[in-house]
């Protein structure tokens, strides 16, 4: 078994409204808590940083899927929004919705955009960020894959 540490280092000088710093690995930023939840909303907050981590797993997986599928993109992007749901004060993170736009070469065949359709499906379940917050989170796929013209 191989184990992969990961480190964060957090600084916050102030209260609740005020602002703090993290960093890790290459990413350096501020955090606070976002105006939506009457905060200063400077830098980064939680919750962005939670879609953050779910997007960038699934798109680096199903980019790690395609190359191992031999499969030919022209691109990959992605949209993916949070929704946080505010009850009586508790804060619930409810749904993370990934929408990957893949568009494939002109020769791709049908085939080919059956086995992308397939592999984004299995990236959402595959990513180790989807599989850590599964039963916390719901993910849903709204995927749209198509041929370059």
């Amino acid at each position: 078994m191989t184990l992969h540490s990961f480190h964060l280092k957090a600084d916050w000088p102030g209260l609740r409204n005020d602002v703090g710093d993290i960093e890790v690995g290459g990413l350096k930023t501020q955090i606070s808590i976002p105006p939506e939840m009457d905060g200063p909303g400077i830098g980064t907050n939680p919750d962005e940083m939670l879609l953050g981590a779910a997007a960038t797993c699934y798109i680096i997986t199903l980019a790690a899927m395609m190359e191992r599928s031999k499969v030919e993109k022209s691109s990959l992007t992605m949209e993916s929004e949070g929704i946080v749901e505010v009850v009586k004060g508790v804060v619930t993170y409810k749904r993370i919705i990934h929408k990957p736009q893949v568009v494939l070469k002109a020769t791709a065949s049908d085939k080919d955009l059956a086995l992308v359709q397939k592999l984004a499906e299995k990236a959402e379940s595959s990513c180790m960020i989807t599989r850590a917050i599964k039963g916390n989170v719901e993910v849903e796929l709204q995927a749209d894959i198509r041929k370059e013209n």
